[in-house]
């Protein structure tokens, strides 16, 4: 069963993992304390004072069973042998429940299969949403860790070498980028736009929402730059319409971005760079 989010011995390299460090010689505090221990504030206000305290934390301790305020199961992932031995922990709703429908990506525990999928859509029958602490290991040291929240990531997630140094850092709210900027269609809870910041400069994965909630633009921003393939969707099932190609990384040579693929509204490519062109025939 899975253990709360923490590293190993001597693997402080960052103030997240300095923080679960302490926690866990203080005594293992239930998941909800660790997730929402973001500062060093919130780490030591997270200690009891006095013996009163102490009964009240101990008695906490028995809702870990809970991450949020929802009931969550607990379970793991075996693959590989010897010392690429891969195991991940994770925990889950055991009730479904529709995911959020804007959500970027939406992971999920596949019952029958018992692997964990990121999936567009989920099927009650077959799925359950991610929901709580989530650790991977390889040869029993950490590479990977973090939270879901109903079915999304959330808040800090965290990846190592097999040395346990860290590798990359990234904050998460509900899905999106923690410091993105986030638009809606007038007074309503519909999203339009996510643009997504790192340090005040445009950094990660661009979202533009249709009015129905459907995807309409998907594409990579680095360094301020346009990156990678951008795609535009038609305003249903997620079909894509244009893929347009942008320099790969920020430190290649600008150029106008060009279309690489067309598709019509059936999902049939009607047009592939340099390969076939079928335009004509779908006017």
């Amino acid at each position: 069963m899975l253990a709360a989010a923490g590293c190993s011995s001597g693997r402080y390299n960052s103030d997240y993992n300095l923080h679960q460090a302490l926690l866990k010689e203080r005594g293992k505090l239930p998941a909800d304390v660790l997730a929402s221990a973001d500062s060093a504030e919130s780490i030591l206000s997270a200690f009891p004072a006095n013996k009163e305290d102490d009964k009240k934390a101990k008695k906490k301790k028995a809702n870990k069973r809970y991450f949020m305020g929802l009931k969550v199961k607990r379970g793991f992932i075996k693959s590989g042998r010897g010392n690429r031995e891969v195991v991940e922990t994770y925990s889950y709703l055991p009730d479904f429940i529709q995911p959020d429908e804007y959500a970027p990506e939406k992971w999920l525990l596949d019952l029958k299969k018992k692997d964990i999928v990121s999936l567009r859509t989920a099927d009650p029958e077959k799925h359950r949403l991610l929901h709580g602490p989530y650790i991977k290991r390889i040869n029993d040291e950490i590479v990977e860790e973090g939270y879901f929240y109903k079915g999304t990531k959330h808040l800090r997630w965290e990846k190592y070498n097999q040395n346990g140094i860290l590798l990359d850092k990234e904050h998460f709210d509900k899905g999106f980028p923690r410091d993105a900027t986030v638009t809606y269609y007038g007074d309503t809870k519909k999203l339009k736009e996510v643009i997504p910041y790192e340090f005040g400069e445009l950094q990660g994965t661009y979202y533009k929402f249709y009015e129905n909630g459907e995807v309409e633009w998907i594409g990579q921003y680095e360094k301020g730059k346009k990156v990678g393939v951008w795609i535009k969707h038609y305003d249903f099932r997620h079909r894509r319409h244009y893929e347009y190609q942008y320099p790969e990384t920020a430190y290649d040579a600008p150029f106008k971005p060009y279309l690489i693929k067309e598709y019509d509204r059936h999902g049939t490519a009607i047009y592939e760079k340099d390969k076939f062109d079928n335009r004509s025939a779908q006017r």
